[in-house]
Formats: structure tokens, sequence, C-alpha cells
């Protein structure tokens, strides 16, 4: 049984007739005919007497009309209330950002989104780019935040906004005291490294070997938050994301270091499904993500 083949009964039901049924339907009559006489094999039963002057409906007929009209309403209803679904602000948005996006971009998008759309929650997983890369794939995440270059074969990615790159080093440091720092003194350094998986290590990876630096020693932190604390404590010198160091080098804690007045930038990217088919809420909250440039302005 079809949601078709009810309507096709009840309008015939209510003309009296195949051949004005099949005209407000713009269908063919063989093709109504052939409609009902398949409802008729499925319940077993005659639903109209047919004669060359009239069509009468039968007893079971009746019954069936009165039920196939309570389920074309209950179907007509719920595919309004979806359809409504897409026109009202509301759900839940499955996100997943990577660890400098999700610390110190993500958090502000959110509160210019939620203030004017209260009616929708969201659920935010913070990983490194390869994690949250792996969770959309997997339809576990809906919307990724990412940084650093991201494969588009299978998968949309949009780059939002631009990050930069710095080289940090303890406020004594012998090259914290230097207006320029040259790419050869660099050389058999200790380095606080990020995660292999993590978007700034790929960043810092393609740094080193592009400058054929050598390393001295190396430590390895899984989050932003332990590679500041490391190289405050003088540790070694890193590389790293302008939005996580803001405080300390404004406290003097780290310096940046100038390198050959170099500007180092990535992209941040958001990432979703090939064929996502989101909800209002989705599109709106997409729409708010392009406009983040202008909020750290």
């Amino acid at each position: 049984m079809s949601i078709d083949g009810l309507r096709i009964f009840v309008t015939v039901v209510e003309q009296r007739n195949f051949s004005k049924a099949a005209k407000i339907l713009n269908l063919s009559q063989p093709n109504v005919s052939l409609h009902i006489r398949n409802l008729e094999n499925e319940f077993g039963s005659v639903l109209f007497h047919r004669s060359p002057k009239q069509v009468k409906v039968t007893e079971e007929g009746e019954i069936l009309y009165v039920r196939a009209k309570q389920i074309l309403s209950l179907y007509d209803g719920a595919k309004q209330e979806l359809n409504d679904r897409k026109h009202i602000v509301q759900g839940t948005i499955k996100i997943g950002a990577s660890f400098t996006i999700g610390e110190y971009i993500l958090p502000r998008i959110l509160a210019k989104f939620a203030s004017d759309n209260r009616g929708v929650k969201f659920e935010v997983t913070v990983g490194n780019t390869e994690e949250v890369i792996e969770r959309i794939r997997g339809n576990d995440l809906e919307i990724g935040l990412v940084e650093g270059e991201v494969p588009n074969i299978d998968m949309n990615v949009q780059p939002f906004m631009e990050d930069e790159m710095i080289m940090i080093a303890p406020a004594h440091h012998t090259l914290a005291q230097l207006r320029v720092v040259k790419p050869e003194m660099l050389q058999d350094e200790v380095w606080i490294w990020r995660e292999t998986g993590s978007g700034t290590r790929a960043y810092s990876d393609r740094f080193m070997n592009e400058l054929n630096l050598n390393v001295k020693h190396s430590f390895i932190f899984s989050s932003s938050q332990g590679i500041k604390e490391a190289v405050s404590e003088g540790l070694g010198i890193a590389m790293i994301s302008k939005w996580t160091v803001r405080k300390e080098i404004q406290a003097g804690t780290i310096r940046k270091l100038n390198i050959n007045n170099r500007k180092f930038v990535r992209p941040f990217s958001l990432v979703q499904s090939k064929n996502p088919g989101y909800s209002k809420a989705h599109q709106l909250f997409i729409e708010e993500i392009e406009k983040a440039p202008s909020y750290f302005e």
C-alpha cells in the first residue's frame, strides 16, 4: 500500500467517477484503475461496484475511505511539521573543533549565535584535526572546524578564516633578545611539539622541512596549553597559533621571534560531508561561521 494509492482511492470515492478522478490527479484513467485494483488485491475486498453509468462504493470501500482519510491527514500533518522545522531555528548541532579553534575561536562564534537562537543546542567535541576529520567521515559529527590544509576528496572543505603561526621562545632565551632571527639560528634547538595528527604539528613539520632544521631534543604535548607552559618554563622553543599565546606575550612570559620578517599563515576550515542535508539551524550556524573574521578584528 502506498500513500499515492490511498490518495487516488479517496479521490475516486469523492468524485464517484474514475475519469474525473484521473483528470484531477493528472493521471490516465488506466493508471487510476490499476491503483484501485492493487488496493482491492491487497485488502482482498471489492471497493467499488462498477457499471457503465456509475461507480458505487461498497461497504468495505466506505470503511477503507474513513481510515484512508485519517492516514492521509496524519501523513500530511507530519510532512508539514517536518517542513516547518526547516524554517524554525531549533534542534541540536554536533560540532567537532581542533584545539586552537575549540578553545580560542569557537566560544565567541557560539556566543554570537546563541544570543539570537535560544532554541538551538550544541554538542561540542574538541580534538586534534585528524580526529575531527575522521569523526566527520564516520557521521559522528555534523560540522568540523579544523586548522591547516585538509584534502577535499570525500568532504566539503571551506576556508573561513586565516590563522597566523608564530615562533615563540622563553623570555630569557638567547633568541628572544634578537630583533630579527635568521633561520640558521634555529639549528640544533630544543623544540616543543604537538602530537602527530594535530594541524599545528603538521604545519611545524613543514616549517622544519622547508628550512632543513636539525633538532637537538624535543618534547611532545597533546595541547596548546601544555606547549605554552613548557615554553614559559624554559624547556624550548615552539611554533604555535598566535591566538593561543596573546596573553602570555602581552605579559612578557613568552616572546615572539621575528623570523626574517616573515609571516606564516594557514587556513581555518569548515568541514562537512558531501551531502549534509542539514536543518535551518545548521544553515544559519554555517553563515555565522562565515562571519567569524569580523568578530576578531
